[in-house]
């Protein structure tokens, strides 16, 4: 016969953790929906991601890492100027984040599993196809590089830049065959 409130029974310690146990182990499984691990694709039970997206993707980036899906929403997912670059999501788009031969990447894709487009931030300006610096150097001299995203879409490779030069700011586009695609300048 157990009596709880004998602490100096052994069985009495044993059954109080044991039932300590179970509470850590109940609350640990209560946890979010999903894991991410390397070179998985997970989504959370609330999004659904279709399996012809996801397969779209895998067949991709097969060696993608850490990969995490979401509903596309230009609020949280800003790397991209869409108006600068010409991209379209549409109704029911896609956005997954992973990690590429150690970049972190965003790309995107349609309800229906067509790839819109993948860009990553390129944290080394030097390494700027030449091409894309000698038009740098040569339509915006003394423009100095904020940031730089490569941005790949079908048929076409390009740099999406913020320069400043002083009070003036501009976001650039750039194909890697160093020709202007697009510019805008940015508010004060």
């Amino acid at each position: 016969m157990i009596i709880l409130s004998d602490n100096s029974n052994p069985n009495v310690m044993k059954l109080r953790i044991l039932i300590l146990m179970a509470g850590v182990a109940f609350f640990a499984s209560c946890g979010p929906s999903y894991r991410v691990t390397d070179k998985s694709t997970v989504s959370t039970d609330t999004i659904g991601v279709p399996t012809d997206v996801k397969a779209a993707f895998s067949t991709q980036y097969p060696t993608a890492g850490n990969v995490v899906w979401s509903t596309y929403d230009a609020n949280t997912t800003p790397i991209v100027d869409w108006d600068l670059n010409g991209w379209t999501a549409g109704e029911g788009a896609y956005v997954v984040t992973y990690n590429l031969n150690n970049d972190n990447y965003y790309s995107w894709y349609s309800a229906n599993g067509d790839w819109i487009g993948t860009a990553y931030a390129l944290n080394d300006y030097k390494s700027l196809p030449p091409a894309v610096s000698a038009t740098l150097n040569d339509k915006f001299p003394g423009y100095s590089i904020t940031s730089v995203n490569r941005e790949m879409k079908k048929g076409q490779m390009a740099y999406e830049l913020q320069i400043k030069n002083g009070d003036t700011k501009s976001k650039v586009l750039i194909g890697d065959d160093g020709n202007i695609i697009k510019q805008k300048t940015m508010e004060k």
